[in-house]
């Protein structure tokens, strides 16, 4: 009698999207040292990513730092291209507002960069698993921001909404009272207009107004832009 095999297991496959090339060859070696771990590519915030994207990766690993907030607005079109891949957030921010935005987006997973590569393995294994990481620290920040916002919402709840926006947000208000159509406004800060389309959902949500008309009424009431003169 032939000795039964054991069945192959297929590697658990990772993309690794960021802005610096340098941060993704160091978790490129991290990742593909570890056994049942494999890099299928990597890209920075730009068409690239959408293009590897289409590889079907399981997990999409996404290094956010300071000045990339642009990693998270790419979030939602990188699920549509990669289904059933489970996004994973790598990030060196301490800001609540980015952690419920990024979970908003579908991110199973938020890793301090401060923690060790034992951690970032762990919690790729286990988001492939189906769970969803976030480790003591990220929670501690997460219910101190909520807290926080609850505090201030009966002090000046239109102030509370405001301060919501993530900055890239408010560089949209601004255009879009300028005048500017989604795709101007794309070209103005080199995102695509579906990203720009993402921004103006969640500004609309996070305002409370109906359309591009409301908003600029909007801006101009609570300063957030001059009315033209």
């Amino acid at each position: 009698m032939k000795p039964m095999l054991k069945p192959l297991t297929s590697p658990i496959r990772v993309l690794l999207i960021g802005a610096h090339s340098m941060l993704r060859s160091g978790l490129h070696m991290l990742i593909e040292n570890q056994p049942g771990l494999a890099v299928i590519g990597e890209a920075g915030f730009d068409s690239g990513a959408l293009i590897a994207a289409d590889q079907c990766p399981d997990i999409i690993l996404i290094d956010l730092d300071e000045e990339s907030e642009d990693g998270l607005a790419l979030l939602s079109e990188l699920k549509l291209v990669a289904k059933g891949a489970r996004p994973l957030v790598l990030t060196s921010q301490r800001n609540p507002k980015t952690y419920l935005y990024a979970l908003h987006l579908g991110a199973m997973g938020l890793v301090l960069k401060e923690k060790s590569a034992e951690v970032l393995i762990e919690a790729i294994r286990n988001v492939h698993a189906g769970e969803i990481w976030l480790d003591s620290s990220i929670t501690t920040i997460l219910f101190s921001g909520i807290l926080r916002a609850e505090e201030l919402k009966d002090a000046d709840p239109e102030s509370d909404k405001i301060a919501t926006l993530t900055g890239r947000e408010s560089e949209v208000v601004a255009l879009i009272c300028e005048g500017l159509k989604n795709k101007q406004i794309g070209e103005r800060l080199f995102i695509s207009e579906i990203t720009v389309r993402h921004h103006l959902t969640s500004i609309f949500d996070k305002l409370g107004v109906a359309d591009r008309v409301g908003l600029v009424i909007y801006s101009y009431r609570r300063g957030l832009a001059k009315p033209p003169r």
